[in-house]
């Protein structure tokens, strides 16, 4: 366990394995994003965490048990392969099964240090029975039940910043009132049709850096105020980016790395642990993607105080 100068960092290199190179879905970003941190000096052999495979419990008390068995074994309808819009494969199955316990962990590892980053998750889509929107199962609401059963925690908090709604999440935690979803995104984004989160705060396209900011901060205050969260889990997807290709905003890098810093700052100011997922981000620039995906991390490692 990294000790209390280094920010953890929550990895595994089955995240990324091969996989169709012009498929809409950016396979690859989860193992560059990993080779940036190296090459900056923010990954390294003494912050890095690997997660193992997650625990059945925690998956069998979020999801449908015959829903994952189809899909471990390949046994899925044509219908759940048009949902799941990626292709099968034993290596998807791997970094599918481990990617949720990143989230667990991350979010323990933010108990213990206050702040922690897991290089990838915010798979925000996933229902109970069948995947949507590039998600399989549904790393925030698993880990939100982890901690609220077995952590000692009382209320989670999601604060989820992707373009997109987390729909997923709103549906399988409606009936879970200690943990508070909350989703800021594009309306007239995907899900064309709309889950009921905790509370919702929908934005036109074309929305620019500064407005934007001051609902994300808003917004944050807000649920702060009313929720009294012991953890955030916090989605910083970039597919807010004005270039990214499913987007429909207009924020720019900057606006990105302000928003990361502005969250993070306030829940750090208040003491609150929080662990970082990376969410939804689709640029054709891999590589720039990648280092998108960074500022999150880049980000948290200037409020912990570390030189990179």
């Amino acid at each position: 366990m990294p000790n209390s100068t280094h920010l953890p960092l929550v990895y595994h290199p089955d995240y990324s394995f091969p996989f169709p190179e012009k498929h809409r879905f950016p396979m690859a970003k989860f193992g560059l994003l990993a080779e940036y941190l190296r090459d900056i000096g923010l990954l390294t052999r003494e912050n890095g965490v690997r997660p193992g495979r997650s625990k059945p419990l925690w998956l069998n008390q979020t999801h449908c048990p015959d829903y994952l068995a189809r899909f471990i074994n390949r046994e899925q309808t044509p219908q759940e392969h048009r949902q799941m819009n990626l292709p099968w494969s034993e290596g998807l199955v791997k970094r599918t099964l481990i990617a949720p316990s990143g989230t667990v962990l991350a979010a323990q590892l933010a108990l213990h240090h206050g702040l922690a980053c897991h290089l990838a998750g915010g798979t925000h889509h996933a229902q109970y029975d069948h995947a949507s929107g590039f998600c399989i199962l549904n790393d925030l609401a698993i880990a939100a039940k982890v901690l609220l059963h077995q952590s000692g925690v009382g209320r989670v908090l999601i604060f989820d910043c992707d373009v997109h709604q987390g729909d997923g999440t709103a549906a399988l935690l409606k009936n879970e009132p200690r943990a508070f979803t909350c989703s800021i995104h594009c309306e007239s984004n995907f899900p064309f049709v709309k889950q009921q989160s905790d509370l919702d705060v929908p934005l036109e396209d074309g929305l620019d850096d500064a407005p934007y900011l001051t609902i994300v901060m808003e917004t944050l205050h807000q649920v702060l105020d009313r929720v009294k969260p012991d953890i955030v889990l916090y989605d910083a997807g970039v597919d807010v980016f004005r270039g990214d290709p499913l987007g429909r905003l207009n924020i720019s890098e900057a606006g990105i790395r302000e928003r990361d810093r502005q969250v993070l700052s306030e829940l750090l100011r208040r003491r609150i642990p929080v662990a970082t997922v990376i969410g939804g981000g689709y640029d054709d620039d891999r590589v720039a993607l990648a280092r998108r995906h960074a500022i999150v991390v880049e980000e948290a490692a200037r409020l912990r105080g570390i030189r990179f």
